[in-house]
C-alpha cells in the first residue's frame, strides 16, 4: 500500500492475489469482500500519497511533515480494522474456517524474501525524511533509485519495464502539474471575489467551537465525496476552507489527515465508491452487496474520525519532532 500510495490500486493488486485464496480457504464472502474494501483505502494513509501532496501544495504547507504525520494515524485504522476481524471471530466462531497447518518460521522468511525489501526502502524513505537527511524530494530520489535496484536484483527490470515506468512518472508527474495550475487559478479567482474572507467571517460570526467547525467541515466532506473524487475535493473546496480553519486555529497538518480518513470513506461510500466499482468488476456482486458487506470499515473510520478529534497529537506528535536538516 505505501509502494503504490493509491487506494485503487492496492485494491486490484492485493485482491487479485487474496480473493480467491481466502474463498478457497472457506473464509465468509461477507468478511472477505468488506475486509478488502475497507483495508484497501490505507493506500491513501500510508505515505506517499497523492492527495497529501495536492493538499500540502495547495496550502503552501511541507509536504514531508504531512507524510510523517499520516504514519500513526495510518497504523491506529490498521489497528481498529483488525480489532474488528479479530471481534467478529470471537463473536462467530462457527463461521470461522479451520486454520490450515502451521508454517515455520524459516518457511514465512523465505516466502517473505521478496517483501521484506521492499519494507526496508519505504523505512529508508520515510527515515530519511523524519530524521532529517533528506526533503520529500530527495526522498524521492532515493525511492526512485532503491525501486530500480531493487527490479535488477529481482530480474525484473527490462527496458520495455524502464520505459513504462517512465511514462507513468510523467503522466503523474504531468497530472498533477495541471491540478496545481487549476488550484491555483481557482484559488486566485476565489480571492479577488472575496469568497473566502467572507465565508471565514461568517463562520467566525457564529461562534462556532473548533469541534463544531470540524465535525461540520466532516459531514460536508463526506456528502461531497459521495460525487467527487479525493483531489477533486480538496482542490474545489480548499480555497474556501483554509481560511475558515485557520481562522478557527486549527492545525493544518491535522486537518490534512482528518480530510484523508474522510476521503477513505468516499472510496466505500455509493454511489462513487471507487474502490465499490473496482470490487464489482472482481467478483460480479451487486453494489447493494458491496456497500452492506463495506459498512462495518465505514464504522471504523468514522471512529478513527473521532479519535483524531480526541487525540490530536496522534497525528501532530511526529511533524512536531521531526529533526531539522542540518544546514551547510
Amino acid at each position: 500500500m505505501a509502494v503504490s500510495g493509491s487506494s485503487t490500486a492496492t485494491l486490484t493488486t492485493v485482491g487479485k492475489m487474496s480473493i480467491l485464496e481466502l474463498r478457497k480457504h472457506g473464509d465468509p464472502e461477507h468478511m472477505v469482500i468488506g475486509t478488502l474494501a475497507g483495508s484497501a483505502t490505507l493506500g491513501l494513509m500510508i505515505p506517499p500519497l497523492l492527495t497529501l501532496i495536492v493538499y500540502g501544495v495547495t496550502i503552501n504547507e511541507s509536504i514531508s511533515k504531512l507524510f510523517i504525520a499520516g504514519i500513526l494515524p495510518g497504523l491506529t485504522l490498521t489497528l481498529l480494522f483488525m480489532t474488528y476481524v479479530a471481534v467478529w471471530s470471537f463473536v462467530r466462531p462457527n463461521e470461522v474456517p479451520p486454520p490450515e497447518s502451521p508454517t515455520s518460521f524459516a518457511q514465512k522468511i523465505a516466502e517473505s524474501r521478496f517483501l521484506i525489501p521492499v519494507l526496508l526502502l519505504v523505512a529508508l524513505v520515510i527515515g530519511s525524511m523524519y530524521l532529517g537527511w533528506a526533503t520529500a524530494t530527495e526522498a524521492a530520489s532515493f525511492g526512485v533509485a532503491g525501486s530500480l535496484i531493487l527490479a535488477l536484483g529481482q530480474g525484473s527490470l527490462s527496458r520495455e519495464a524502464f520505459f513504462q515506468s517512465l511514462l507513468g512518472a510523467l503522466r503523474t508527474s504531468c497530472m498533477i502539474a495541471l491540478i496545481m495550475a487549476g488550484a491555483a487559478f481557482l484559488s486566485l479567482s476565489m480571492g479577488f471575489t472575496g469568497l473566502p474572507r467572507a465565508l471565514a467571517e461568517w463562520i467566525a460570526s457564529l461562534g462556532l467551537s473548533p469541534t463544531v467547525l470540524i465535525v461540520s467541515l466532516m459531514l460536508f466532506y463526506i456528502v461531497i465525496g459521495c460525487f467527487l473524487d479525493g483531489i477533486s475535493s480538496v482542490v474545489l473546496t480548499m480555497a474556501v476552507v483554509e481560511p475558515m480553519i485557520r481562522t478557527a486555529g486549527i492545525d493544518v497538518i491535522w486537518f490534512g489527515i482528518l480530510i484523508v480518513v474522510v476521503i477513505e470513506m468516499a472510496q466505500i461510500t455509493p454511489p462513487i465508491g471507487f474502490n465499490l466499482f473496482v470490487l464489482q468488476g472482481m467478483t460480479g456482486h451487486e453494489m447493494s452487496y458491496l456497500s452492506k458487506v463495506a459498512l462495518p470499515m465505514f464504522a471504523m473510520m468514522v471512529a478513527m474520525v473521532f479519535i483524531l478529534i480526541a487525540f490530536p497529537k496522534l497525528a501532530t506528535y511526529l511533524p512536531d519532532n521531526m529533526r531539522s536538516r542540518p544546514s551547510g
